[in-house]
């Protein structure tokens, strides 16, 4: 997986969760061929989920989630962005369309819905590390 500092700026489009799945493969597997994904996927699945897989490989290839190389005559795909920049991506989208570009009350929402489902201590020592954070670089001059 690449990281935060080598991570490409992340494509303008939006990935399905389709594609989504086949991007979560990729991370896993760092890169896979078609047959390996397909196996991953779609376990028993035939030549037309092969197909599938490859169309949405292509899809993710053209909106620049997914690149290619060839070794051999076997073509290997990989993730062209990072886990991390998706999310941060798609949350601020999120954030444009429901709440004017403001991030606390999406987040605010996310750790209440969280909070139902009850926060294990990593979770709660994870934001509370956030959130120093955060007060920490509002103090610095």
């Amino acid at each position: 997986m690449m990281s935060e500092a080598n991570t490409p700026p992340l494509p303008d489009s939006h990935a399905t969760d389709t594609e989504l799945s086949v991007l979560e493969a990729l991370w896993r597997f760092g890169e896979s061929t078609i047959r390996a994904l397909t196996d991953e996927l779609y376990p028993g699945g035939g030549a037309a989920r092969y197909a599938t897989v490859q169309k949405l490989l292509e899809r993710l290839e053209a909106k620049g989630f997914v690149g290619r190389r060839r070794a051999g005559r076997v073509g290997l795909f990989r993730a062209t962005v990072d886990r991390g920049a998706l999310i941060r991506g798609r949350l601020q989208a999120t954030a444009d369309r429901l709440c004017g570009g403001a991030l606390s009350p999406l987040l605010t929402q996310l750790v209440e819905a969280a909070d139902a489902r009850a926060l294990s201590a990593d979770d709660i020592a994870s934001l509370r590390s956030l959130v120093d954070r955060l007060s920490d670089s509002e103090e610095a001059p």
